[in-house]
């Protein structure tokens, strides 16, 4: 992978991961039409979190509940190479087994973390509690989130609004909480871990 670089358009990152894999399954799925899609669609959430200074090419990140690791490819892609994901069904080498309720992370391991499975999470306090623990001192975490509506049939848990969430930040600041279309998701919320 090329540090701190970003890849001039998607086929050239494209070729560079069918390169680096002989696995056909993901050779077949990297090249699907909703795989680009999905890249594409991180990749401008990323390129903006950048503009933003939210993120940087230097940025050691992490993507929470990543299933496939569209976000990773995207967060490679827009040039941060440090990337990694953690799911229950690892798709290595973007994904590695993880479970987000017991992050297998050092405190303070990354830079920048990033999820949108927050629905998901069985115990939403543990959730957080190991993003803010895995999390460095002045580190960004971005949730994309439903809010006001059902999300998914695997949604343990659901959200009237972004309150309850932050709530649960207990060592974190607010950045910003704004509007975002991602796959059903409508809200971005922002946050910085705090340096004491």
């Amino acid at each position: 992978m090329r540090r701190g670089a970003a890849f001039r358009s998607y086929d050239d990152y494209l070729r560079h991961q069918l390169n680096k894999t002989l696995d056909p399954r993901l050779r077949r799925v990297w090249a699907t039409r909703d795989w680009r899609r999905k890249v594409d669609a991180f990749a401008r959430a990323f390129r903006a979190l950048q503009a933003e200074g939210l993120l940087s090419n230097a940025s050691r990140a992490l993507c929470v509940g990543a299933r496939l690791g569209q976000e990773v490819a995207a967060l490679r892609l827009v040039g941060v190479p440090d990337a990694v994901g953690i799911d229950l069904a690892p798709a290595p080498p973007l994904v590695l087994r993880g479970d987000f309720h017991a992050q297998p992370f050092a405190d303070g391991a990354f830079d920048f973390e990033f999820s949108n499975v927050f629905d998901h999470a069985l115990y939403p306090d543990r959730f957080v509690a190991e993003i803010e623990r895995t999390l460095r001192p002045g580190g960004v975490a971005v949730l994309h989130v439903a809010v006001h509506r059902r999300g998914d049939k695997y949604s343990a848990n659901d959200l009237l609004d972004v309150d309850g969430l932050l709530a649960l930040f207990r060592r974190s600041e607010v950045v910003r909480v704004s509007k975002v279309d991602a796959f059903g998701l409508d809200t971005e919320v922002v946050l910085r871990k705090k340096s004491a």
